[in-house]
C-alpha cells in the first residue's frame, strides 16, 4: 500500500470514528498491532498484539465511558507508511466527567494496509485528572 492509500483508509476510519463507530478502526488492526503511549507516566506502555490492544486496553478504558467515544481527525498527514493524524476526541465518563483530549497518532501500515503500529501522544494529565487508570503490560 502507498501513502495516499494508507491517509484515504484513515479518513473513513475517522469518519466513522466521529460518528462513535470503532468497527472501522479495530478491523484495521493487524493481528499483530501494538498500540504505544510513550513515556514514564502512569498511562505509558505498550500493549503487543490485536487481542491484548482490545482486551486489556480498550475493553478496561471503554468500560469508563457513558456515552459513545467519538474521534474527530483535524489533519492527516502521510509518507511512506506512515499516517499521522491530529485528532480530538470526545466523551462522557460514567462518573459524569467530560473526557475531550487531544491526540496526535503516528499509524504505521504493513504492506497489506494494515494497521501495524499505533503511538499515541496525548494530555496525559487530564487522563490522570478524570480516567481509572489500567494496568500497563510493559513500560
Amino acid at each position: 500500500m502507498n501513502a495516499q492509500t494508507n491517509k484515504q483508509r484513515m479518513q473513513a476510519i475517522y469518519a466513522a470514528l466521529a460518528e462513535g463507530d470503532s468497527r472501522p478502526f479495530v478491523a484495521a488492526m493487524a493481528d499483530d498491532f501494538c498500540w504505544v503511549m510513550p513515556g514514564s507516566e502512569v498511562w505509558s506502555g505498550r500493549w503487543q498484539g490485536k487481542q491484548a490492544v482490545l482486551h486489556h486496553l480498550l475493553e478496561p478504558l471503554v468500560a469508563q465511558f457513558a456515552t459513545k467515544y467519538k474521534s474527530r481527525a483535524l489533519h492527516l498527514i502521510a509518507e511512506g507508511d506512515t499516517v499521522v493524524v491530529e485528532c480530538r476526541g470526545e466523551v462522557k465518563t460514567v462518573r459524569g466527567d467530560d473526557y475531550n483530549n487531544a491526540y496526535c497518532n503516528v499509524i504505521r501500515f504493513d504492506a497489506a494496509g494494515q494497521m501495524r503500529e499505533l503511538t499515541e501522544y496525548m494530555d496525559t494529565a487530564l487522563c490522570q485528572r478524570v480516567l481509572t487508570v489500567i494496568e500497563a503490560p510493559s513500560r
